[in-house]
């Protein structure tokens, strides 16, 4: 093959837990008699509260193929190449087991919310419940060097505060703010979904909601914008870079000689263009950025063909509303899928005759 697939999860192969019909039957188009894929296959997932291996399992029980983690990406995978960060002490926020996957991922000090909490219990006092009882705090004068976002979290008003006082404190939570400290200390942020689609009849607070919050919060206190050193997960250019670094690493292995020119993107919502971040770990991948990406797009997840058009025309849109992140520029042709296709078996058998792959 000299093309492979980067597939989404929610809304192309699942709603929330239940699997989409047309999935399994797309499956079975693309693994022979023994299971073994016949084309390079990449999930990608903003999804981040888990380990790829936990990912890899659900996925193979619910399209009935063995798929190993090595053809999973979560959100957080590009954090593998942030190597300068790997030996600092990070704060983790998100939810599912955080440590585990941060350890995962290289790094050795990560530190979460909860621990945070308990290290500094007048910090966390908006629920009355969870106030301290005995008004002693425990300085630890450790200082956190960066803040990794790996997902929504569950309290948010807790994970909202604790940030926002890291990031006055240039890492010393506890310590009084200083505003001169800016640029902050660096800030990772994966997965910038607004919204994401699960069993409910409308889409869901995603991540990128948690993040629309801690943004404001941040440039209501201070005045300035909050700066992210990387953005990852779908739909930023890393997270396709990556993707592709780990296409190419399936075609290796399987040793298919013919160069992968093709990669067929496909999913419920398009892709995007970043804007001015950081790009120095793009040299560990420049090898990696050959290949064309096409974007097939299935009417199952957060795109709606029928979307109302406004009776009132008064009220006339002069420009689409963009759920994108606030760091990425809106560019309609960008945007603009290459194909629309009901469902991902329609997509598996519209990029097989486009590709005259039997």
């Amino acid at each position: 093959p000299s093309f492979g697939f980067l597939f989404d999860i929610d809304g192309v192969l699942v709603r929330g837990k239940t699997p989409i019909p047309a999935a399994k039957t797309a499956f079975q188009k693309l693994v022979n008699s023994q299971g073994q894929f016949l084309v390079p296959v990449v999930f990608v997932t903003n999804a981040g509260n888990c380990l790829r291996q936990k990912k890899a399992d659900q996925l193979s029980h619910l399209l009935g193929v063995p798929i190993s983690q090595d053809q999973v990406m979560m959100s957080h995978s590009p954090l593998r190449m942030f190597k300068r960060y790997h030996e600092k002490c990070v704060l983790v926020s998100g939810q599912g087991p955080l440590l585990d996957i941060a350890q995962d991922l290289g790094f050795c000090q990560p530190i979460t919310i909860e621990t945070l909490r308990e290290k500094h219990p007048l910090l966390d006092v908006v629920d009355h419940d969870r106030r301290p009882k005995v008004l002693v705090s425990e300085y630890f004068w450790f200082q956190i060097l960066s803040v990794v976002l790996f997902g929504e979290p569950v309290r948010w008003e807790t994970n909202l505060q604790l940030i926002i006082d890291v990031l006055l404190t240039s890492g010393y939570p506890g310590n009084p703010y200083h505003q001169e400290n800016y640029p902050h200390i660096p800030v990772l942020a994966c997965n910038m979904d607004l919204m994401w689609v699960a069993e409910a009849q409308s889409p869901r607070f995603g991540h990128g909601t948690f993040m629309v919050c801690l943004e404001n919060i941040y440039k209501k206190i201070t005045g300035k914008d909050l700066k992210y050193e990387a953005l990852m997960g779908k739909p930023s250019k890393l997270t396709y870079q990556y993707a592709e670094y780990l296409i190419r690493a399936q075609a290796a292995a399987r040793q298919w000689t013919q160069p992968i020119q093709t990669l067929y993107a496909v999913g419920g919502s398009s892709l995007s263009q970043d804007d001015e971040i950081d790009t120095s770990w793009e040299n560990e991948l420049a090898s990696s950025a050959a290949a064309h990406c096409r974007s097939v797009l299935v009417c199952t997840g957060v795109y709606n063909p029928h979307t109302e058009v406004p009776l009132d025309t008064r009220e006339s849109i002069t420009e689409a509303v963009f759920h994108g992140h606030r760091d990425f520029r809106f560019d309609p042709g960008l945007v603009e899928p290459d194909h629309i296709v009901p469902d991902v078996d329609a997509a598996v058998d519209l990029v097989f005759q486009l590709e005259n792959f039997a």
